[in-house]
C-alpha cells in the first residue's frame, strides 16, 4: 500500500499504558518510543508482522487507531524500519482524543486476534 494512500495508521501498546494514558489524556509512548524519541506505529499491511516480531504471546495489549489527516502537520515521518520498508512514526506526543477506535488485541495459539472489520 502506498503511504499516500493510507488514511490510518495503528499502535500496539499494553493495556496498562494505554489505561494510563487516557488519563493523562496523552500518550508518549513507552519503552522503544521513549528510547527512539518517536512513536512507533504501523500501516494496516505491516500489523501482523509487527504483532509476531514485538508482542509474541502477550495477551494484555490494545489496538489503536488513528487517522493519518488528524496527526499535527509534520509530526509523522514515514522512515524505513525492518527490512526497508517504510513506517509511520510520531514525532509527537499523541492526544488520546485523537485515536478514533480501539480493541483488546488478544493472542491465541496461532498469533494475535485482529478485529475482523479491519480485514488485515
Amino acid at each position: 500500500m502506498p503511504v499516500a494512500a493510507t488514511a490510518c495508521i495503528y499502535k500496539i501498546c499494553d493495556q496498562a499504558d494505554w489505561q494510563n494514558a487516557m488519563q493523562a489524556t496523552v500518550c508518549a509512548g513507552a519503552g522503544p518510543d521513549l528510547q527512539d524519541g518517536f512513536i512507533h506505529f504501523s500501516a494496516p499491511h505491516q500489523l501482523r508482522a509487527t504483532a509476531e516480531k514485538y508482542f509474541s504471546g502477550q495477551n494484555d495489549l490494545m489496538l489503536l487507531e488513528v487517522a493519518v489527516a488528524d496527526l499535527p502537520v509534520g509530526s509523522l515521518k514515514w522512515e524505513a524500519s525492518r527490512g526497508g520498508a517504510l513506517f509511520p512514526h510520531l514525532y509527537a506526543p499523541l492526544p488520546t482524543g485523537l485515536v478514533r477506535r480501539f480493541w483488546p488485541l488478544p493472542a491465541d495459539g496461532t498469533g494475535h486476534c485482529f478485529p475482523e472489520e479491519l480485514n488485515i
